[in-house]
């Protein structure tokens, strides 16, 4: 008996060691994403092995940081290295398109990519002309000269209501009848059944600079609203234009009447950011240490009004700070600006129908920084 149960084990042992003997290694060659301190935007074009990093104005490409993700055992170098490379740092400073070799576990396969940096910096004027995509909602390009930096908005979570037939019916969306050409139009809008099984009975319409994380729609909302791109300038005025006109009936986050008049809130908050990662949301955006600079309309000035009104809304200093020319320079900073149709939508309060339109908002900055 003892002798048939070693028979079987020494048999087993073999079959297990021959498999791992015959285990091939990996054959795949590619990037299949990067990250890094300084990246704003990334493009991969598999196809072509073209690579596309947008990193923001201020970032020192002599140090850039790529950290690469590749298939499982396959390494990567630069086709040919610099003096400062130090991986995961590259120098870009001598030419910002360099080629990288992907070598696969087995080495029996390589690919080369062309990889470009780019700088990117917001632009101070917006005109909510120029459409991104249009299905299911609309997304816009913050600038009409640059066609990669985005707005943001709360959509992608209205989208988990099931409620809207197309574009328009999101909370958020580009209309034709602007100030100048188009213009972005908010709405406060019912969330309907999913709306009240989650507790949040509203959604405002709302546009920012930054990102949504769908993520945290249900759980956390308010962190899902990711504000700010770093900002290299020093603002001195926010001004625009708006429509506005407030919904019948005020509630609660319990969809409960309450007594009061809906209002909209617009605001422009710049604060420090010595990491990349670092970000205010919907929570702290008005509050958090950090912040340097605020431009906010007064609840006095922000009125009912069926014709396009102009605001000029100056940047006032926050928490005693004031801005440091290095940290300026070396991107340190991050601007957001944030419009929303319910000043209190981010709490789920406000007025179903609450519609505010803004079209040709700037930020003004000093002329010796611009």
């Amino acid at each position: 008996m003892k002798k048939h149960f070693f028979i079987t084990g020494l048999t087993l042992s073999l079959c297990l060691a021959s498999c791992i003997q015959e285990e091939a290694l990996n054959v795949e060659a590619a990037i299949d994403g990067c990250k890094g301190s300084s990246i704003q935007l990334l493009t991969i074009n598999s196809e072509n092995k073209k690579i596309d990093i947008y990193v923001q104005d201020g970032a020192d490409i002599s140090q850039q940081e790529l950290v690469f993700e590749l298939p499982e055992g396959a390494t990567i170098e630069p086709k040919e290295k610099q003096p400062k490379d130090n991986p995961p740092i590259y120098d870009f400073s001598l030419s910002d398109n360099r080629k990288f070799i992907v070598t696969s576990e087995d080495k029996s396969n390589n690919a080369e990519y062309d990889i470009s940096i780019f700088k990117m910096e917001l632009p101070l004027l917006y005109s909510f002309d120029n459409l991104a995509e249009t299905n299911p909602y609309h997304i816009l390009y913050l600038s009409d000269q640059s066609k990669k930096l985005q707005w943001a908005s709360g959509n992608p979570g209205y989208k988990l209501t099931g409620i809207a037939n197309n574009a328009n019916d999101y909370p958020t969306s580009q209309v034709a009848e602007g100030k100048k050409g188009y213009c972005i139009k908010l709405e406060t809008k019912d969330t309907g059944g999913f709306g009240q099984q989650v507790s949040m009975p509203i959604a405002a319409g709302n546009l920012f600079i930054g990102s949504f994380e769908s993520s945290n729609a249900v759980l956390k909302p308010l962190e899902a609203t990711l504000f700010g791109y770093p900002f290299t300038k020093i603002p001195t005025r926010m001004t625009g234009y708006y429509k506005f006109k407030a919904g019948q009936q005020m509630t609660d986050a319990e969809k409960k009447p309450i007594d009061g008049k809906d209002s909209f809130d617009i605001y422009a908050v710049m604060y420090e950011a010595q990491n990349n990662d670092f970000f205010l949301n919907g929570g702290n955006s008005l509050t958090d240490p950090s912040i340097v600079n605020l431009a906010r309309i007064k609840a006095e000035d922000a009125k009912e009004t069926d014709e396009w009104t102009y605001f000029d809304i100056p940047f006032e200093t926050k928490n005693g700070k004031s801005i440091d020319m290095d940290n300026l320079k070396n991107g340190k900073y991050k601007l957001a600006i944030v419009l929303s149709s319910s000043i209190n939508g981010a709490y789920f309060i406000g007025a179903i129908g609450s519609t505010l339109w803004v079209d040709e908002l700037e930020i003004v900055c000093e002329t010796n920084n611009q």
